[in-house]
């Protein structure tokens, strides 16, 4: 399948790992131009490393900004343009979640949730939106959560949080769409991370194997498909939807989460 982006210019924030690394892999092997960001330097070093390692021909630009700080990302958005010329797709991937119950989320976690999801997206979006305005492709893309439809107690910032989020992309997509822009989300499930393999390094039964671990959690939890999600299959639905094989789907959240939601 050609999803007609060779020579196109994508940029990733969050891209050093997880799902943000994959989908730039994904992005590369379709020909396209990338650029990503990241707060941890040494992550992002070693990121970029990696792809031009599996990518020596492709072109990759890999620069330090924290998506929470508009002038750091205003200063990205311009370096990716000088470098680039313009930029066609933007894709949103930033921010985990914090888990705690209401009566033990302090004030500063409502806010920092808040923040995060909404600004971690707000400060790309007006950064990047000259850029994507004269692209005649352009799209915005938003990793987010399951959670924004079906919250858990555990971690209600975050669910209240992803559920704003998923009303501002919605609303986005109906304000850009006279620019010419689409854009789209996506809900994960449980998707293997950094944070899972932390916790299974904890385990308490030490013989049980990763693929034991993650499937006693998805059957406990209720995963029709019996795993976790791999960093891979997130990154497919990004992929499509930032590129022009989704060229009349905009406005849409798509389920990535193995059958997990207990929606219509």
């Amino acid at each position: 399948m050609n999803f007609q982006i060779e020579k196109r210019v994508a940029v990733v924030t969050g891209g050093s790992s997880g799902i943000g690394f994959e989908t730039l892999r994904l992005l590369l092997a379709e020909g396209a131009k990338v650029a990503f960001c990241g707060r941890n330097a040494d992550k992002l070093a070693s990121a970029a490393a990696s792809l031009r390692e599996e990518f020596p021909q492709a072109e990759i630009l890999a620069l330090r900004c924290d998506v929470l700080d508009a002038e750091q990302v205003a200063q990205f958005a311009q370096q990716v343009s000088q470098h680039f010329g313009g930029v066609d797709m933007l894709i949103n991937n930033a921010g985990q979640g914090f888990v705690a119950h209401f009566d033990q989320t302090p004030r500063e976690a409502w806010l920092h949730e808040a923040e995060l999801k909404l600004f971690g997206v707000i400060n790309p979006v007006q950064a990047f939106l000259p850029a994507l305005e004269r692209s005649d492709i352009a799209s915005i893309t938003c990793v987010n959560s399951l959670l924004a439809l079906q919250p858990e107690e555990h971690m209600i910032a975050t669910s209240a949080a992803r559920a704003a989020l998923l009303n501002m992309t919605l609303t986005l997509s109906k304000e850009l769409v006279s620019k010419g822009i689409r854009v789209n989300s996506i809900l994960l499930g449980m998707v293997e991370s950094g944070q899972w393999r932390r916790r299974f390094a904890e385990r308490t039964d030490q013989q049980q194997s990763w693929e034991q671990w993650t499937a006693e959690i998805a059957q406990r939890r209720g995963i029709p498909l019996g795993r976790l999600g791999k960093p891979q299959e997130p990154a497919r639905a990004l992929l499509f939807l930032a590129s022009p094989m989704a060229s009349f789907t905009t406005g849409a959240a798509l389920d990535v989460s193995g059958g997990f939601s207990r929606h219509l």
